[in-house]
């Protein structure tokens, strides 16, 4: 009809939104992944957390408190990282990141909706643990405002560190089968020296020090810091917290994780 204008194109945060709707659905729907990446982390938590009854407690905080706050730090790399990565790569694979790309919607998009989905789970899968960790485990809820305050800002170091890393590792497997293998194994190896289900300083002094180097042993550390009460801080190697070495290092991650994705992340597979 002459002289009509077009209706203006939707804005890259709606399709943002609409991505994440989208995502998000999917997640729930696919059972072997809501099972694996969200359910998983609180059925070892409740299994694990019941082999540590009975055991000496560390300074009157028990093995189970201790477990539940590296869980939860898990429980963040697992649905950021781990889930991500897999998506990534296996749409990759099969060919969706190429029609998305052929398509006319803000590149931006795309990755607002992934970040979408895996922040909603990250928040559901913490929530969920410390119901757990407190109706099981006597987990104290943050009873005051810097405790909640640290939660906050180690969620958002923690959870958008793991998303970006998720995101660049997700270029790493060069076929859809190894994609579980080539991410889920790295990240199974990191829990078990990153104090997830045993205190930190039980872990050798060398794998420590490896530890150090990735995200997860410093959430895992800021949860505790977070649900346990103050005195066990002496359970830490360094003796303390390390509070701000903790956001330096998430921080650092953060900028880390965005440098390997705008260097690595690429629409198409290789042999395509």
């Amino acid at each position: 009809m002459a002289g009509a204008t077009a209706a203006p194109l939707p804005s890259a945060g709606r399709l943002a939104l609409k991505r994440g709707a989208l995502e998000l659905k999917s997640f729930f729907r696919t059972k072997g992944q809501f099972i694996v990446i969200f359910s998983l982390p609180a059925i070892m938590l409740m299994l694990l957390g019941a082999m540590q009854s009975g055991k000496p407690d560390f300074n009157g905080v028990t093995g189970a408190q201790i477990l539940t706050a590296g869980m939860i730090g898990a429980g963040i790399m697992g649905t950021t990282f781990q889930n991500l990565g897999i998506n990534v790569a296996l749409e990759r694979h099969d060919g969706t990141l190429k029609r998305l790309y052929g398509m006319p919607m803000p590149r931006i998009a795309y990755f607002g909706g992934k970040v979408i989905q895996v922040l909603v789970c990250m928040v559901a899968e913490v929530a969920l643990l410390v119901v757990v960790g407190v109706v099981l485990f006597d987990v104290a809820v943050p009873s005051t405002l810097d405790r909640w305050l640290t939660l906050a800002w180690v969620l958002a170091l923690g959870g958008v560190a793991c998303t970006l890393l998720g995101i660049a590792v997700g270029s790493l497997p060069k076929s859809a089968r190894g994609a579980n293998a080539i991410i889920t194994l790295p990240f199974l190896i990191v829990q078990f020296i990153s104090g997830v289900y045993m205190p930190f300083s039980d872990v050798p002094a060398f794998l420590q020090f490896i530890a150090s180097l990735f995200p997860l042993k410093w959430m895992t550390q800021g949860m505790r810091s977070v649900f346990l009460p103050e005195h066990a801080a002496a359970l830490e190697p360094a003796g303390s917290w390390q509070l701000p070495m903790i956001a330096l290092v998430l921080a650092a991650w953060c900028v880390g994780g965005l440098v390997l994705c705008m260097k690595t992340f690429r629409w198409t597979a290789k042999d395509s």
